[in-house]
Formats: structure tokens, C-alpha cells, sequence
């Protein structure tokens, strides 16, 4: 097994890929959509989806590649990953999501710290969190447990259907969550509607851990 600080590494980086993706695309596509939110939108979600199997193929031996704090905090409720390994995934993954924000706003010359202002909030785009994040750890749980390699091109997959089918526009990743609200940009979120958006991630996550573990009772053990 590849030690810690390679493991930590590997989640900081790639999740800071990841929202320089998500962010970056996220300008790219309004700039370029002339005002068409729907083209936006799908400039948005082709570059995440394609990120996502890119960085699971490369991280994916080392770590996990869970860029994502409630898919490591699902893992280590299922005894496949010690608290203390998972404390440092979910600070790395944090780290690394502003940090790949920030590295958007550079390369499109923009102010590097920004508050977003995009309002997100209420029932429906709740619910579409909580139903994103459920459907992603499911995702996950099922092909590490019976068809690991195709793991990369699930997850990507099923992130750019959720960027469709839900309200909210998967964020499903409290990482994510907070590196957006750092972005007023096209993919932004406002710093005041982050917690409930987390709130929602977790019940999902939750939901699926439960699923999980009724589906594939048999997880590995923690090393």
C-alpha cells in the first residue's frame, strides 16, 4: 500500500483538479454560451464528467481517489478506512478543492478570492443533494464491491446525468460545496446556503451507506 503522505497527496491534488475543472469550465461555458445557461450548463458538465474518470484512473491506485469528504466518511463506516486516515483525506480534500478554485480564477485572470452570490436553496434543490449524493455512493459501493475497473467511467458518467436530473446540479460533495462558495462564477453558491447543501450530502451519503450495506454485506477490513 502506498504510504500516508502519498495517499493524502493524491486526494489534495486531485480534488484541487477537480474544482479546477468544475470552475474553470464553469467560466469557460459562460463565456462562451452567449447567454444560452443550457449550453453553459453542458460546457459545465461534459469537462466534469471527463475530469472525474481522468483523476479515479490516475489517483484511484493510490488512494481511492474519494475527492470527496462523504464517500471517505462512508468508507470508514464501513470499516474500510481508520478514522485518523479519514480525517486526513477529508482536510486534504478541502485544501485542495479551494486551492483548484482559486487556480481557476488565475487562469482567467480573476479576482483569486471571491464570495459567490448565486442563490441556491430551498426543498427541491435539498432534496436534489441528498438524491445526488445517494446515487453517487451507491454508484461507487457497487462497482468497487463487484467491477472495480469500471468504478472511473461509472462515477463520471454518473455525474454528468446528475449535473441533468437534479435541481441543484450534483454538487454532492461537501468539498466542492465549500470551494464553490469561494467562486462567483457560473458554478458559484453563496456562502450562507453552503451548511444546508452539506446537511443534505450527508443524509444521502447516509441513506447509502444503509443501502450498502444490505446490498454488499461483506466490506474489507481497514488498513
Amino acid at each position: 500500500m502506498p504510504s500516508l503522505a502519498r495517499r493524502i497527496f493524491a486526494e489534495w491534488l486531485g480534488t484541487a483538479f477537480l474544482l479546477a475543472a468544475v470552475v474553470g469550465s464553469g467560466i469557460m461555458g459562460q463565456k462562451l454560451a452567449g447567454g444560452n445557461v443550457a449550453l453553459a450548463l453542458l460546457c459545465n458538465t461534459i469537462p466534469t464528467g471527463a475530469i472525474l474518470v481522468v483523476l479515479i484512473l490516475v489517483f484511484g491506485p493510490l488512494s481511492g481517489a474519494h475527492f470527496n469528504p462523504v464517500v471517505s466518511l462512508a468508507f470508514t463506516l464501513r470499516g474500510e478506512l481508520t478514522l485518523p486516515v479519514a480525517g486526513s483525506y477529508i482536510a486534504a480534500q478541502i485544501i485542495g478543492a479551494m486551492m483548484g478554485a482559486l487556480a481557476a480564477h488565475l487562469m482567467f485572470e480573476l479576482p483569486i478570492w471571491q464570495l459567490a452570490t448565486t442563490v441556491r436553496t430551498g426543498w427541491g434543490q435539498w432534496t436534489a443533494e441528498a438524491v445526488a449524493t445517494f446515487g453517487l455512493v451507491v454508484t461507487i459501493f457497487g462497482c468497487v464491491e463487484k467491477t472495480p475497473s469500471a468504478t472511473p467511467y461509472a462515477v463520471g458518467l454518473y455525474i454528468t446525468s446528475a449535473y441533468w436530473f437534479t435541481a441543484s446540479t450534483s454538487f454532492a460533495n461537501p468539498a466542492v460545496t465549500i470551494a464553490r462558495s469561494v467562486a462567483d462564477t457560473f458554478a458559484g453558491i453563496t456562502p450562507v446556503h453552503v451548511p444546508a447543501f452539506i446537511l443534505a450530502q450527508c443524509v444521502g451519503a447516509f441513506l447509502a451507506l444503509s443501502v450498502g450495506q444490505w446490498l454488499w454485506p461483506n466490506p474489507k477490513a481497514a488498513q
